[in-house]
């Protein structure tokens, strides 16, 4: 993106990448795909949907704003998980998970510096892109969490990342989708879809099958800070005091909120939870 490049490209290939990447795991293992289930194709097409929002959401913040703020929103997402579930009455709702709620609200606060938003370097387009990467987020675990029971994860993640794909040619630039065809920076836009969409995924899945998912959801805390030493260290972005607390804030709440046990379907936590 600091090439010049849009969102919502860098979003299309990370995608595309990925759907190979899935599809090679789905023709290695097609048994038990559930393919032929309506289902399946349904909620995988939610799933895709999610997937697309937040990874361009995702970038979106990232270029209003700073590595470390967008992918601690992101982290958000258990938190609309609840609200959603509670809304549908798919989970109970109880005194702790609102009090978590709260705590995450003013970790956001504290992050986002919303109170002076424009002397933080931030933007309100950064934060909104940050907070709706996290609810995309969430429209993915729950189009996930319903496709499963009918087919295989690779089938699902096929099904989701072509929508993504379909979805995501729409808003970018066409010239610069053909031009990165060609363009030296297609070593980063390789690396990102291998890495951030290809292999990550199956991973993933993979070790959630010899992970609890409470185990697995403490882990996941370790993505936000990944990154914003990432963004600290490589991009020299800055963070004080306050945001650091509101980050600190944010993770360790949301990775305990993330690990109540669910009362109702779809689960709330953050994991993707699959036998297959």
């Amino acid at each position: 993106m600091a090439d010049g490049w849009d969102a919502f490209v860098v979003s299309f290939y990370r995608g595309s990448i990925g759907l190979l990447f899935v599809f090679v795991w789905l023709a290695l293992r097609p048994h038990g795909s559930g393919l032929s289930s309506r289902r399946l194709w349904f909620w995988s097409a939610i799933a895709g949907v999610g997937v697309a929002g937040n990874f361009s959401f995702y970038f979106v913040s990232i270029a209003h704003g700073s590595v470390a703020v967008a992918v601690t929103l992101m982290y958000c997402a258990p938190v609309f998980v609840y609200l959603v579930s509670f809304a549908l009455r798919l989970e109970s709702s109880t005194a702790l998970k609102w009090a978590a709620i709260a705590v995450v609200m003013v970790g956001i606060g504290l992050l986002t510096q919303i109170h002076d938003i424009g002397a933080s370097g931030l933007t309100l387009i950064g934060v909104g892109a940050g907070l709706l990467a996290g609810l995309s987020y969430a429209v993915f675990i729950f189009g996930f969490k319903y496709a499963a029971p009918h087919g295989s994860p690779q089938a699902i993640l096929t099904i989701a990342f072509a929508v993504l794909a379909a979805i995501l040619i729409w808003p970018s630039d066409s010239d610069q989708i053909i031009a990165a065809l060609s363009t030296p920076d297609w070593a980063l836009f390789l690396v990102l879809g291998v890495l951030g969409a290809g292999l990550s995924f199956i991973i993933y899945i993979i070790g959630l099958n010899h992970t609890a998912p409470a185990v697995a959801s403490i882990v996941a805390m370790v993505e936000p800070v990944t990154a914003s030493l990432f963004g600290v260290v490589v991009l020299n972005e800055n963070l004080v005091g306050m945001q650091i607390l509101g980050m600190g804030l944010i993770l360790v709440t949301v990775t305990a909120l993330s690990a109540v046990p669910s009362s109702g379907r779809p689960p709330a936590d953050l994991t993707l939870d699959s036998s297959r």
